[in-house]
């Protein structure tokens, strides 16, 4: 198992008490992104196209903060953009610490090596390097070539200062099974501690609409992936509950939970979840308690028909695993099924239609920095 011991029985605990106290919706993980700037320009990703204003802007230390104990949720991962270009990141990272959270820095490791002596390794921090698949692939996914590289070179260096690191890999429609395999198997001899996998998710925002993957498309890949694990008796480690790994090869009927993980960025608690940005809020109390989450989800909203992506499923995996203990040891023991018939599918025959308002926060914010003063606190993002 990936998912460090201490951490699955803390998380697992957490999620117990929820039950006890009858609490219906809680967060597991809190998405927090200190700022949108980035030092790359992925054609997939939907979090960086915004107006150069609005990229010099990034939370400081205390609202960083204070966003962990309004929230509560038991690991914490930063995301953005590239959150090494933050120059008070290691001070976050050191006030999430100081509170016993779980804390993730999500990075695409150009800046790593830079950036490593102002951290050290804590069995509550880990580093989640980018890396969507071979030299090829990422190189590819990033649209930089000498990319790839550098995160294996970043990667040696973490794992020998003695960091927990892991890669995260998102998957779209043109991955092919058995190279996405033998990437597998190469990141696990470089000696990471596990793998997050995702599908690709189609932000709306995102420069590429032409390879996300819809539902069924994610269940094929991800089971010819996995079935190859078996067929060659692999051990992948990932960092991951077992069931949502499940849930992707198509085994699992799950309906999201996007309280599972809110987002705290710039602009506000996003509302539903991390992947669309429907409206903001300014309090995590306002978010739960003003989203409309009964609206939201495959087969509620035509945003979500084809979505499988780790923040809208994992929670409900967690929680299965913790409230129905036999599904794991199943899963256990068997492994993930990779033939057979899909359990049954979400209907999307009453789903409401897409609404296109992710722009209107862009449009307030930009009005509010006009009057505001300009303060920029990044580094170099061409290091």
């Amino acid at each position: 198992m990936a998912v460090p011991l201490h951490q699955a029985l803390r998380v697992g605990a957490y999620v117990v008490k929820q039950h006890l106290i009858v609490r219906k919706r809680y967060p597991l993980v809190l998405m927090l992104e200190p700022l949108f700037r980035c030092n790359l320009a992925c054609a997939g990703c939907g979090k960086i196209d915004y107006p150069a204003e609005i990229l010099n802007q990034r939370l400081s230390v205390a609202q960083c903060l204070e966003a962990v104990d309004e929230c509560g949720a038991p690991v914490v991962v930063i995301a953005g953009g590239e959150p090494l270009l933050h120059k008070e990141l290691a001070e976050v990272v050191q006030g999430i610490i100081a509170r016993k959270k779980f804390v993730i820095v999500c990075t695409n490791a150009l800046l790593l090596e830079k950036k490593m002596d102002q951290f050290k390794p804590n069995k509550f921090f880990s580093w989640s390097v980018h890396l969507d698949g071979d030299k090829g692939d990422h190189d590819r996914s990033v649209c930089q070539d000498g990319v790839y590289d550098r995160c294996v070179t970043a990667i040696a260096e973490a794992k020998r200062r003695g960091f927990r690191t892991i890669i995260n890999a998102t998957l779209f429609n043109n991955a092919d099974p058995e190279r996405q395999a033998r990437f597998f198997d190469d990141v696990m001899a470089m000696g990471v501690d596990g793998i997050s996998v995702s599908p690709g998710y189609a932000y709306e925002r995102a420069p590429d609409q032409q390879h996300f993957l819809n539902r069924n498309a994610t269940k094929e890949l991800f089971r010819a992936i996995f079935s190859r694990a078996i067929k060659g008796q692999k051990k992948w480690e990932f960092n991951q509950s077992g069931l949502f790994l499940d849930f992707l090869a198509g085994n699992q009927t799950y309906e999201c939970t996007p309280w599972g993980n809110p987002t705290r960025n710039y602009f506000g608690w996003q509302k539903p979840c991390y992947l669309l940005g429907e409206g903001f809020v300014s309090s995590y109390k306002e978010l739960m308690e003003t989203t409309e989450w009964d609206k939201y989800g495959t087969g509620k909203y035509e945003k979500c028909a084809d979505c499988m992506v780790h923040c809208g499923y994992e929670a409900t995996a967690v929680t299965e695993a913790v409230t129905k203990p036999w599904k794991m040891a199943k899963l256990a023991l068997f492994g993930v099924k990779t033939e057979g018939a899909f359990a049954p599918e979400l209907s999307l025959a009453n789903q409401r239609p897409a609404e296109y308002v992710f722009s209107a926060h862009v449009e307030t914010a930009m009005a509010k920095l006009k009057h505001a003063p300009k303060v920029v606190e990044l580094e170099d993002a061409a290091d």
